[in-house]
């Protein structure tokens, strides 16, 4: 029957194969496939939806392996017949996703060649999917892999669909079955989740958006998912990409017949949605818990969005049951006792606070503040912010000094950055308020319009011995100078003091332009979980470690996430146990003498913004480290440039320092969170760096410091200084040549905007400001408008 190698010829004619041979070796090749293809067509079956849609719980742990809460059994899906499915909806998914619909065989072929070629590279499986595919991949809940197989499966199974039922049944049952976000399965539930409509009565411009959303909810819900991505999950950005691809759905209906463009006209906006709903079993602080634990799975990439809201999943966290009740027990002792917004309404209303408490040795988040009540408040506090940290700062500022020190003012740009002076703690800078800044090679430092800089003190008063009020680094630190730390930011280099806040474990998008002298004064607004994280680093002499909330996932196959502790040497334990002595220094006699817990060391700094919008106290233990944030925000949306408010006679107080409320709150929780832990000492310190500046005089002595019963400085008047309003001071004098030490000597130009520049940000009290919008680089937001940034990065 195969005449090979072929009998009647000779020598390599006889190896050649006939075009018989070659013809039915292609024939049977062919019928193979089709036989195969029959086969698997025949063994597959039409998949009943509601059948395989059984919804099922996620279970979260507490750190004990205690069951915290089950999520996800009352699945929000409520199937509608097609009759009650806009023909606007039907036409808008149609015109956006698959216009062959009607017409089509339930696969297209150049779609499915372009997914095996991606999947061929190594590349997304997504792609090449109609309409019919996607109602068969929601229904075929068993397997949502993407392999091979799998897609090959979905074919014979859409193809079976395509030719056994009609187009409207499957069209109803794609948009019944469909995930939309917010936990919404099904065209009801969506229409419910963000109209609270019944699809029946959704208009063409809802219609054209619920399509839109289609397209995945993390990018397209106009509520954000910063959880998910800090940056490109924002409200904003969502509802930038929403819009266009709404508009861009309407254009195509409008192209194919579906709509008039009369009636296009009328949805040009983007339509108003609600707030998400969130499960009453998540009130409380479990919400924000639950919140944080699920972005950390999703950002482990084992497990998709759609794939954790079906359910069935075991995820064991790390918080402490009893660590998050201490922590919300804190917060709500100072709301109850201080806050009061019915007798001061104008003060007391919108208070908010943030708090995160991490082990130190692992990076675990043991417990967090939210925020009041995760149902009323969606904002987690402890981990999307936007509130400047203030003189929280300034630990950054010093371990850029003495890991990579000062440059040389006598060498050029170049030749300095590699020969450079450690700084040693005992190093004198200029306390003097309304300090002029130099640049590191003793130039004046000008911004762009030609303007000088003066940095101001909280209080106005300057700090040392006159006449060159010098000041060494451990007393600036203690009583939060702001003009020596502005000064050194200078010498060491901005550039530097960012990297040295990003090897901590804040995130680069957190941090603002690096451009201007108050970059150092903490104008950024990282979140209390990445602040916390940061000061672990000084605890644990230098080794980072990034904050997780989830050490394991599981499902019915097992063991599907395990988180794996992972650390870097940021700074060397010399670095970082000199900045841990300094910090001790802040809590025993210093501002921070609040935070004190009796028998333990304690390190920690406070942190106050310009305009008294915000404060901090950030401090840790050898075993653990808290961050407390105190501000206004308003939480109602409707409200168009929300801003952060100032917080002059907030709780009855002049003025909110960091070394009130918040470092009140810290030691409250502290106190209760290391009962029971070993009483340990942080590492002692060798001597580091060099004493710079220290001539012409000895180290000078203090001015005095304020009690432990006092606030942090001088509290100035509730009356923002010039540089709060923008006014410009009086002309500039004539000019003469000052050296940098000579405080008496006045050049008479107080230069372009005076004290400190124009514009919100610095930190403790009435620190200097930070430029304008307009003059700063990578803003991001931070003029007290934004609330945009997750923190926790990758690892949750």
């Amino acid at each position: 029957m195969i005449d090979y190698p072929r009998h009647n010829k000779d020598g390599w004619q006889r190896w050649v194969p006939s075009w018989r041979l070659v013809s039915g070796l292609c024939i049977a090749f062919f019928g193979c496939l089709v036989g195969a293809a029959g086969l698997a067509y025949a063994m597959v079956s039409v998949p009943v939806i509601d059948e395989s849609a059984t919804a099922q719980n996620n279970v979260y742990y507490w750190a004990d392996n205690t069951q915290m809460v089950a999520t996800g059994g009352d699945r929000n899906r409520q199937s509608v017949n097609l009759s009650q499915i806009p023909k606007a909806m039907r036409n808008a998914v149609i015109s956006q996703e698959n216009k062959t619909f009607y017409s089509d065989s339930g696969i297209d072929p150049k779609g499915i060649a372009r997914a095996v070629f991606n999947m061929a590279k190594g590349g997304d499986t997504q792609g090449g999917s109609t309409i019919t595919q996607q109602y068969v991949k929601n229904a075929m809940l068993n397997d949502q892999s993407q392999t091979i197989s799998r897609k090959v499966k979905e074919i014979f199974v859409s193809i079976k669909v395509g030719a056994e039922e009609p187009k409207d049944k499957i069209l109803e049952g794609y948009l019944n079955s469909a995930y939309y976000g917010r936990g919404a399965y099904g065209i009801q539930a969506a229409a419910r989740a963000y109209f609270n409509v019944d699809a029946v009565d959704l208009n063409p411009g809802q219609c054209a958006f619920l399509s839109a959303v289609l397209k995945g909810a993390t990018y397209y819900d106009p509520a954000g998912s910063v959880s998910i991505d800090p940056t490109g999950a924002t409200p904003e950005a969502n509802k930038k990409r929403a819009l266009a691809q709404m508009q861009d759905t309407l254009n195509k209906m409008v192209e194919y017949g579906h709509l008039s463009q009369t009636d296009r006209a009328k949805y040009t906006e983007l339509p108003a949605t609600q707030n998400p709903q969130s499960n009453a079993k998540l009130g409380g602080q479990i919400g924000y818990l639950v919140r944080l634990a699920k972005s950390s799975v999703l950002k482990s990439g084992k497990v998709s969005e759609q794939q954790l809201e079906k359910g069935g999943y075991s995820i064991y966290t790390t918080f402490d049951k009893k660590k998050v009740d201490e922590m919300e027990k804190a917060v709500q002792k100072v709301y109850k006792e201080k806050i009061d917004p019915k007798k001061r309404p104008k003060t007391d209303t919108h208070v908010q606070f943030g708090g995160a408490s991490i082990d130190t040795r692992t990076g675990a988040i043991k417990a967090i503040y939210g925020g009041q009540d995760a149902t009323k408040h969606f904002t987690n506090n402890a981990d999307v912010t936007g509130a400047q940290v203030g003189s929280t700062f300034k630990p950054f500022v010093l371990s850029a000094a003495m890991k990579w020190g000062v440059r040389d003012p006598d060498l050029g740009p170049v030749q300095a950055q590699d020969e450079r002076t450690i700084v040693s703690p005992k190093s004198l800078y200029s306390g003097k308020n309304k300090l002029k800044i130099n640049n590191y090679d003793g130039s004046i430092w000008e911004n762009e319009d030609g303007e000088q800089w003066r940095q101001e003190n909280d209080g106005q008063d300057s700090i040392g011995d006159p006449p060159d009020y010098k000041i060494d680094l451990r007393e600036a630190m203690r009583q939060s100078v702001n003009s020596a730390y502005v000064q050194l930011g200078m010498d060491v280099g901005l550039d530097k003091v960012k990297e040295a806040a990003v090897d901590a474990g804040l995130l680069e998008d957190s941090l603002t332009g690096s451009s201007f002298p108050s970059f150092s004064l903490g104008i950024s607004d990282p979140s209390a979980i990445r602040m916390a994280g940061a000061y672990a680093t000084f605890a644990e002499s230098g080794k980072q470690r990034e904050p997780y909330s989830v050490t394991k996932v599981t499902n019915k196959n097992g063991t599907i996430y395990t988180h794996k502790v992972e650390e870097k040497q940021a700074f060397t334990a010399k670095v970082s146990d000199n900045v841990t002595d300094v910090l001790k220094t802040v809590v025993e006699k210093g501002t921070g003498t609040n935070a004190q817990l009796p028998g333990r060391e304690v390190a920690g700094k406070t942190g106050t913004t310009d305009g008294n919008k915000s404060a901090w106290f950030v401090g840790y233990t050898p075993q653990l480290s808290t961050a407390i944030s105190m501000y206004r925000y308003p939480d109602d949306e409707s409200i168009k440039n929300r801003t952060f408010l100032e917080m002059y006679g907030t709780g009855g107080e002049k003025q909110i320092h960091g070394a009130s409320f918040p470092s009140t709150i810290w030691q409250d929780y502290m106190s209760d969170a290391v009962k029971g832990m070993k009483v340990e000492k942080f590492p002692k310190p060798e001597p580091i760096g060099e004493v710079v500046n220290d001539a012409p005089s000895p180290t000078p002595t203090p001015s005095p410091s304020p009690s432990a019963s006092e606030t942090e400085e001088t509290t100035p008047s509730p009356t923002p200084s010039p540089s709060d309003t923008g006014t410009s001071p009086s002309p500039p004098g004539p000019t003469e040549t000052c050296d940098f030490w000579d405080v008496n000597c006045d050049d008479g130009n107080d230069g372009g905007n005076g004290d400190g520049g124009t514009g919100p940000g610095g930190s403790e009290g009435s620190e200097s400001p930070s430029p304008s919008a307009s003059e700063t680089e990578g803003d991001g937001g931070n003029n007290g408008n934004s609330r945009g940034n997750s923190i926790l990065g990758p690892n949750g």
